[in-house]
């Protein structure tokens, strides 16, 4: 759900009433980083995050000028489908019918209670993080706070580090697991912090949402994300089809999206 280069779903966005002596202070940019974040612990402790995720995901972090940099020196997508598909799908392909039969009852059981079909699903995994091996290493907390604290997108990030404490508040990741792209996005598809508080469900049963390292933790919550945003069960995903516009709400670049729905109908057709 890459923020970087396919901007994807919309984030959440609410208002939070709270002493205006803290939102004034809490102003992206001013001051320096560490007074910022003073504030804003006592921000996200009035919105009932306990204070031992707080400790445990702010104390000692410091702004990340890398995250900055990248997130300053974004280039435009250009690439065409025909560019774009043909160096991701083929390389991914033969993988991607394994991991088709290897998670085979899984993903039927997924599609039995969400509708998605498993190839969308392992699409989609392959492409964002080539099935896992390529989450990133970013510390996520310490990439969402520095963006938080740039007046860029502050409001956006500031809120998407609220819901990385409470990802940690809830116990399914500690801070030091919350590793991944350098925008934020967490675990095998790539969720924003409030993607993952919205819809990652704890598919395996082991009481955890585990995104990191649990493969039907992952599929399974790509697709509650996908069935949440209006999945149509049982009907094709081609562009102009009702489901390529769900797909379109994962990635709303329409090259991401259209080879998803291709690199899906590839693996269908996979031996």
């Amino acid at each position: 759900m890459t923020v970087s280069f396919f901007p994807r779903a919309a984030f959440a966005a609410f208002i939070v009433l709270v002493p205006a002596s803290w939102a004034s202070a809490a102003t992206c940019g001013t001051g320096s980083f560490e007074s910022w974040l003073d504030n804003f612990k006592r921000e996200a402790a009035a919105e009932g995050i306990s204070q031992q995720a707080i400790s445990q995901g702010l104390n000692g972090i410091t702004l990340d000028n890398t995250v900055l940099s990248r997130d300053r020196s974004q280039h435009v997508f250009r690439q065409s489908f025909e560019e774009f598909s043909g160096r991701m799908v083929a390389p991914r392909l033969a993988v991607g019918a394994n991991k088709m039969k290897q998670f085979g009852s899984v993903l039927s059981r997924i599609e039995q209670r969400y509708g998605v079909p498993g190839s969308v699903l392992v699409a989609i995994w392959g492409l964002e993080t080539d099935y896992g091996v390529n989450i990133g290493k970013f510390p996520t907390i310490r990439s969402v706070a520095t963006l938080a604290y740039d007046c860029r997108r502050s409001e956006m990030f500031r809120a998407e580090l609220k819901d990385a404490l409470r990802i940690v508040d809830q116990g399914d990741l500690s801070p030091a697991d919350m590793r991944g792209a350098w925008a934020g996005e967490i675990g095998q598809t790539q969720f924003m912090p409030s993607s993952y508080i919205k819809f990652a469900v704890d598919f395996d049963g082991n009481g955890r949402r585990d995104l990191l390292r649990s493969a039907p933790d992952v599929l399974a919550s790509t697709a509650n994300f996908l069935a949440s945003h209006g999945w149509k069960r049982g009907q094709p995903w081609d562009p102009g089809s009702e489901n390529f516009a769900v797909i379109q709400q994962w990635n709303k670049s329409e090259v991401y999206s259209k080879t998803i729905a291709y690199f899906a109908s590839q693996l269908d057709r996979a031996p």
